[in-house]
C-alpha cells in the first residue's frame, strides 16, 4: 500500500485508490485515517498516464537503488538522491504535492489526520468511524467480547 520511498499510498494503483473513501470535494482520499491528495483532474488522461509512467520508473530507481546501498556501492547514495527527486517531480506534476490545484484559497490539508480537518464530520459519517479514529470504514477491530461480561453459551 506505502512507497517505498516515501511512506505515501500508490498514486499510480487506481484500483486501490477507488477503495479508499474519497472527501466529497474530491482533493483527497484517506488511508488509514490520514488524508492523501489527489492528482490534479484536469490533467488531460494521456499526460496522467505518462506522469504516472514516470512515478512507477522513479519508484523502482529508488528500490534499485537502496538494494545497491546494501551491498556498498560507492554510487548508491547519488543514484538514491537522483531518484527520490524523480519521485517528488513526478508527484508535484501529478498535482499530488507542491501547490494546490484547487482555485478556491481552501488550505492543503495533505497528510494530515482526518480527524484533525474540516472533514471529520463527513468521514465520521461513514459509518465505523467516530471523531479521532484512525482507521476507515471497514477496518479494525471487530466486535469482541465484553470485559467483565457472562461467558457466551456453548
Amino acid at each position: 500500500m506505502s512507497n517505498a520511498d516515501d511512506g505515501q499510498p500508490d498514486a499510480g494503483n487506481l484500483q486501490q485508490r477507488d477503495s479508499h473513501p474519497v472527501t466529497p470535494d474530491r482533493r483527497y482520499f484517506v488511508v488509514r485515517g490520514r488524508l492523501w491528495r489527489r492528482a490534479d483532474p484536469s490533467l488531460p488522461e494521456a499526460r496522467r498516464r505518462d506522469l504516472v509512467a514516470e512515478l512507477m520508473a522513479a519508484r523502482r530507481a529508488v528500490r534499485a537503488a537502496k538494494a545497491a546501498e546494501r551491498t556498498g556501492s560507492p554510487d548508491a547514495a547519488g543514484a538514491l538522491a537522483s531518484a527520490r527527486g524523480a519521485v517528488d517531480a513526478a508527484k508535484v506534476a501529478l498535482g499530488e504535492r507542491g501547490p494546490v490545484w484547487w482555485t478556491d484559497g481552501a488550505p492543503d490539508e495533505n497528510r494530515r489526520m482526518v480527524r484533525n480537518t474540516a472533514y471529520a464530520g463527513w468521514f465520521a459519517g461513514l459509518g465505523g468511524t467516530k471523531p479521532g479514529s484512525d482507521t476507515k470504514p471497514g477496518e479494525g477491530p471487530g466486535p469482541g467480547p465484553v470485559s467483565g461480561g457472562a461467558p457466551s453459551p456453548k
